[in-house]
């Protein structure tokens, strides 16, 4: 398939080199280009040369707003009926305004986030979400084998991918905090986190994430999986879907306000486990 991967930065460069892998004629643009290199892909210079002629257009950017000014420079080398799987997170009033974008293009778009962070990226083990029109979901379902371990797919309503995808990352990134939360309380108290994770090990409230983030912290090696900035950007698009669905969350707004202070603290490019300095603020 011929496939136009827009966006390689820490998971897009993983997904567009496992579809070239896979056989697929990938072309990957990124807005630093070096980044697009070395992926077994051919570089376009521009979003419009990358997606000409392309079946498949795989868009993993920052956030709506930059989703969308790509969009408008490739618009006119759109393909007429090619597949646009928009897999950032970008919430739901971004994601029904690009599928507006490409219903004017003539483009079958697809609400496709994927769940997952750098390691699954790079091993084909994220979960590809998708909604969109009916007969976009077998092109989803051809590249899903080389960058997913699960493909969900929700139906013809845009929106419905993107709203699961803010409710699991509600669950991820308050779990995140929780546990920079607990590590903090630890060590205020003079206990040694690891005895946290000792106790917990291997009964119910057990959780391979605890065991991971709490090393990352305590080795202070916050090399990113998925950043900290990225993680608020997020958890902002999270508070504000509750509040336009007339709900009060009560965690959310809290990690939000956590997640951006560690951002104001320095730590906006280290991984989002960073928001423990929100609480034990460490220079």
């Amino acid at each position: 398939m011929r496939i136009a991967v827009l966006g390689t930065g820490v998971m897009g460069g993983p997904m567009a080199r496992r579809l070239a892998e896979a056989g697929h004629d990938v072309r990957a643009w990124n807005r630093t280009r070096e980044k697009a290199e070395g992926l077994g892909a051919r570089v376009a210079g521009t979003p419009a040369e990358a997606v000409a002629d392309a079946e498949l257009v795989v868009t993993m950017l920052a956030d709506g707003p930059t989703a969308e000014g790509v969009a408008e420079q490739a618009g006119p080398s759109f393909s007429a009926g090619a597949v646009w799987a928009q897999t950032s997170t970008i919430g739901l009033e971004w994601t029904r305004r690009l599928a507006a974008f490409a219903e004017r293009h003539d483009v079958r778009y697809v609400d496709a986030p994927v769940l997952g962070t750098k390691a699954p990226a790079e091993q084909g083990q994220l979960v590809l979400l998708g909604a969109g029109p009916g007969d976009a979901r077998p092109v989803l379902g051809e590249i899903a084998p080389a960058i997913s371990r699960k493909f969900v797919w929700l139906g013809e309503e845009i929106g419905s991918a993107s709203a699961l995808k803010l409710v699991l990352n509600h669950w991820i990134q308050n779990s995140v905090e929780n546990i920079a939360e607990t590590i903090a309380l630890a060590q205020a108290l003079g206990v040694d986190p690891r005895l946290f994770l000792e106790s917990i090990s291997g009964g119910q409230m057990d959780m391979q994430y605890a065991h991971f983030k709490t090393e990352a912290i305590l080795s202070g090696n916050l090399e990113p999986s998925f950043t900290l900035r990225l993680a608020a950007k997020d958890m902002g698009l999270i508070v504000s879907a509750a509040r336009e669905a007339g709900l009060d969350l009560g965690l959310g707004p809290v990690t939000l306000e956590r997640m951006t202070r560690g951002v104001e603290l320095g730590h906006g490019d280290e991984d989002m486990a960073a928001t423990y300095y929100a609480t034990r603020d460490v220079r």
